[in-house]
């Protein structure tokens, strides 16, 4: 249980910017692990942005209050999955060969198409939480954002599992996910990251997780053909644009 509760830690630590204690401490190993715990992650963080939607739409629209817990939603993650969204956008709209894409992703520097990227994805993913509020009744709009947090995470560790790690740099931010997941591991991973559909309709759930699949289906073929696998950078974009299916899958349920 304490091994358990370390790789817990470990994928706080790696994947938000909360505090963690300090018996913890830091290894390999944790980090090797700490992927299968990577949709709780996405739970937590889904149950803090609910909490601040929900507490902003008391006070002031709707609207701020969803723009509100965006905006609380990258800062506990410190936009790591944003970034990764943006680099993505810029290495494969930008770079034509493996070697080029992999070079422009890494590349600090925010070019027109990450730009372009984040803002219509962040106007996209807007539009679509007030929509759900009121095509819904209360409390679909939190149970949304839970469950979407953490499928989505699900989707990008789907990947980790199934594509081989394409950088060779041990400098590289994502290479502690480089270690191929045992199926147990997914198998955790799946837990978590499925368990709060429980809470959805049936129709709705089954619909937002189909547009999930496909997404996520269609994400790492596309990156297999263009790079023959992920990089942490395509862990960020699939977590980003499997969120945003699933709003829209569940949008689709009520139409």
């Amino acid at each position: 249980m304490r091994r358990e509760l370390t790789y817990f830690f470990a994928a706080l630590r790696f994947f938000t910017r909360l505090p963690v204690p300090a018996w913890v401490g830091h290894s390999q190993d944790q980090l090797d692990h700490a992927a299968r715990y990577f949709p709780l992650i996405g739970i937590l963080v889904g149950l803090f942005v609910a909490a601040i939607t929900e507490a902003v739409a008391m006070v002031l629209p709707l609207s701020i209050a969803v723009a509100l817990g965006m905006a609380a939603s990258i800062l506990i993650t410190g936009a790591f999955h944003e970034d990764g969204f943006a680099d993505v956008c810029d290495g494969f709209g930008g770079g034509w060969e493996k070697p080029q894409v992999l070079a422009i992703m890494k590349d600090s520097r925010v070019g027109s198409y990450a730009t372009l990227g984040v803002g219509l994805l962040l106007l996209t993913k807007w539009n679509a939480l007030v929509e759900i509020d009121g095509a819904f009744d209360w409390p679909m709009l939190a149970l949304a954002l839970v469950a979407a947090h953490a499928v989505s995470r699900l989707a990008a560790t789907s990947l980790i599992f199934a594509l081989n790690y394409v950088r060779d740099d041990a400098t590289a931010r994502a290479k502690p996910l480089a270690v191929r997941m045992a199926p147990h591991e997914l198998a955790v991973a799946a837990l978590f990251g499925l368990a709060p559909c429980l809470l959805l309709p049936l129709t709705g759930a089954l619909v937002a997780l189909a547009a999930v699949i496909i997404t996520t289906g269609l994400l790492a073929r596309y990156f297999v053909r263009r790079i023959g696998g992920y990089t942490g950078d395509c862990l960020g974009a699939t977590q980003q644009l499997a969120e945003l299916a699933f709003y829209l899958g569940l949008l689709c349920s009520f139409t």
